[in-house]
């Protein structure tokens, strides 16, 4: 089998460092594409440096989801994997791809939070296997901090099952990813769980792996991390009712669904309010981007799923455009 190893970058360069050095070490023949977009760091000459990066894709677009796209995009292995800049795969990792990828369409496993100043800086001292991750993506809570689980988030929505997978730390067969035509770029968050509800509706298999194991490097407080610590209300709830919207339309347990998340979040600020922690506008505020979320996701969700009424139900994937990458450098080409 020939992996595919897809990085998204933003503004990472010493973590994204440190997650080559791994790949490099437990996944020494793997192709390894970067897709960098805009960095302005000196990503783009510390990759270029190296010997164990084989394309480097340039983007203009800060959108997660394009990244992973524009590295989908020229892949050419059999099998595709999704591994963030700031995770650092373990040994066992590539034993997990082989296993996994024998008994499913798409395999992911556990990641570990571990703060900067407690990770060495040897690849080879990560620890693998019974190790526990946090839930994938944190779209639906972008803000909330990570929540330690040994087994993959499930849930059940209009009566299809859902299992969600790590957006950082997933493999896919080649074939399954071409079928989900890659991730939708509409959403600037939530883009991994927006595939698992896709991969339910065609009835393709995720599996969970302890020796697909890696660990995440967290921010120093005063590093750079691509704005992932915004509390961005608005499109939290754009994403959770666009892709509600849009893989299962308008229904009672859609609405009840993105209804039960706006309250407990109502409830969690009204709270910070009472404390002195926030104030009264800024809870007024909030409100006013959770309905203007929900109702511009909700209309957007809507259009897309007449847009496209395959299973795939991606408007905005890898084939509807052909203009992500404005520069890309394949060391493969140098060296014919």
């Amino acid at each position: 089998m020939d992996l595919s190893v897809v990085v998204p970058t933003l503004n990472g360069r010493d973590r994204l460092a440190g997650c080559l050095d791994a790949l490099a070490a437990h996944a020494p023949e793997a192709e390894v594409i970067v897709a960098n977009g805009p960095s302005a760091d000196g990503t783009t000459g510390m990759v270029r440096d190296r010997d164990d990066v084989d394309v480097l894709v340039e983007i203009s677009d800060r959108t997660v989801n394009v990244a992973r796209n524009a590295g989908v995009e020229v892949a050419t292995g059999d099998a595709i994997a999704v591994v963030d800049y700031d995770h650092r795969i373990g040994e066992s990792w590539i034993d997990g791809v082989h296993s996994g990828l024998d008994e499913a369409d798409v395999v992911t496993g556990p990641v570990t939070p571990v703060a900067a100043d407690a990770m060495a800086s040897d690849a080879t001292a990560i620890t693998t296997g019974g190790e526990e991750s946090a839930s994938a993506d944190a779209a639906e809570s972008p803000d909330a901090p990570a929540k330690p689980t040994d087994a993959p988030e499930r849930r059940t929505i209009a009566g299809r099952d859902v299992t969600y997978f790590e957006s950082g730390n997933v493999v896919f067969r080649s074939e399954t990813l071409r079928d989900l035509d890659g991730f939708d770029e509409y959403l600037r968050t939530g883009g991994a769980r927006d595939a698992a509800h896709r991969l339910a509706r065609m009835d393709r298999d995720v599996a969970w792996r302890e020796d697909l194991a890696a660990v995440e490097r967290l921010p120093s407080p005063t590093a750079a991390d691509g704005g992932r610590t915004a509390r961005e209300w608005g499109w939290k709830y754009r994403a959770l009712s666009y892709r509600l919207c849009k893989n299962y339309g308008v229904r009672p347990t859609v609405l009840a669904r993105a209804g039960s998340h706006a309250l407990t979040d109502a409830v969690t600020v009204a709270r910070e309010v009472v404390r002195g922690e926030s104030t009264p506008s800024r809870w007024a505020a909030t409100g006013r981007d959770v309905l203007v979320g929900l109702t511009g996701g909700g209309s957007d969700g809507l259009v897309a799923r007449r847009r496209d009424r395959s299973p795939t139900r991606n408007p905005n994937g890898i084939s509807t455009r052909a203009d992500r990458a404005v520069a890309r450098y394949d060391i493969r080409d140098a060296d014919r």
